[in-house]
């Protein structure tokens, strides 16, 4: 069956992925169940599993109200950290086999919090690449602030997600890629990829379309945060802190510490 990828809205800016095929569905941090269950009674689908990246509210919120609607829903979710109904906890290393007849390895991504995981597919069968549930790891031009976790557990899991694929289909979870444009344009002026991309994104969000998925071979292009040892983004940083990071996990630092506050 071929399957199907779609980002539900919800909150301001949250979206729960959808993956289905024409019978069942696996929802991505749903943290709000009803425009979860409005999705799938408007497309005939029966909820099959949910996948939890980390255990912030926005995140989690709904789990209560979908598995009380599918009581026998089962619920992956870190090991690491408490989730609500978890009955998979998961670590990198482990999968999970759904009924999609697509097998999600989990992957070990920390630094947003201290036990936060990715779903990765390597095959995704009718998707048009491998696949990434990266949670709030990596954004479209960004990456999620560090809660919990060191700079260096961050540079290590953006790292370690750039070295997957390059047409691997990144799918997080916040419509956050105009503004960490703006960041990658103060910090990498000279890069006519993010230029570039600044406009097409616009052009998405004026049509209430979404800017997400991405792709690595994008975000390679136009990501500061995976570009650390680029010499335009070396010097912004040596302007902005009057010296040159001495390494890419202090670049990463510099760059996260001025986001922090961009």
């Amino acid at each position: 069956m071929k399957l199907q990828l779609h980002p539900i809205p919800i909150f301001s800016d949250n979206y729960v992925w959808c993956l289905s095929n024409d019978r069942l569905a696996y929802v991505v941090d749903p943290g709000d169940a009803g425009p979860v269950m409005e999705y799938l009674s408007a497309q005939a689908l029966e909820l099959a599993g949910i996948l939890i990246t980390h255990h912030h509210w926005d995140h989690v919120n709904g789990i209560a109200e979908l598995v009380n609607a599918y009581p026998e829903v089962d619920v992956w979710g870190p090991a690491k950290e408490s989730i609500p109904h978890c009955s998979k906890p998961v670590s990198g290393g482990d999968s999970v086999a759904t009924a999609l007849g697509l097998s999600l390895e989990v992957i070990d991504i920390p630094g947003h919090t201290a036990g936060h995981i990715g779903y990765f597919s390597p095959d995704s069968g009718s998707l048009p690449g491998p696949l990434l549930f990266c949670g709030d790891t990596l954004f479209s031009a960004g990456c999620g602030r560090l809660f919990e976790g060191t700079p260096e557990e961050m540079f290590s899991s953006l790292s370690s997600i750039a070295s997957l694929s390059k047409n691997l289909i990144i799918c997080c979870t916040h419509e956050y890629t105009s503004a960490n444009l703006a960041f990658a344009q103060a910090v990498n002026p000279a890069n006519e990829h993010v230029a570039e991309h600044v406009k097409a994104v616009a052009a998405l969000r004026a049509n209430g379309k979404p800017s997400l998925p991405s792709s690595i071979e994008l975000e390679l292009k136009i990501n500061p945060f995976l570009r650390v040892s680029d010499p335009d983004i070396v010097n912004q940083l040596t302007k902005k802190y009057g010296k040159p990071p001495l390494s890419d996990e202090e670049s990463f630092a510099m760059l996260r510490s001025w986001k922090d506050n961009f």
